[in-house]
């Protein structure tokens, strides 16, 4: 990943999973696992908030119930940081190379 993809991708996830007050990320394997620990927290005291969240942030739920398998391949707080991740920076790099055109005729709709 990128240097400004990361940044941005970081920038998606710092205010809803509270990472204002940790340094940037060094790499991706960094902030996946920065995640990954805020959602085991959330997992364990959090778990509705964190699946709102995850609705919010527009992981699929089709992906999330394989995760959260008993006999998922991996802890669900690492298979859910992954979902996380990868959809966070399917949304930074979509803001990086789509930029919508300004609005035009537009009069009269000023506030």
């Amino acid at each position: 990943m990128s240097d400004d993809l990361l940044q941005q991708t970081t920038d998606l996830l710092r205010e809803p999973f509270e990472l204002e007050n940790t340094p940037p990320p060094a790499g991706e394997a960094e902030l996946l696992a920065l995640i990954a620990d805020r959602v085991a927290d959330m997992l364990e005291k959090q778990p509705e908030y964190l699946m709102s969240l995850l609705y919010r942030l527009d992981v699929l739920e089709k992906k999330i119930h394989p995760v959260m398998h008993p006999n998922a391949p991996e802890p669900a707080n690492w298979g859910l940081a992954r979902l996380i991740l990868e959809r966070q920076k399917q949304r930074a790099e979509t803001k990086r190379t789509i930029k919508p055109k300004p609005l035009e005729d537009m009069e009269g709709w000023e506030w």
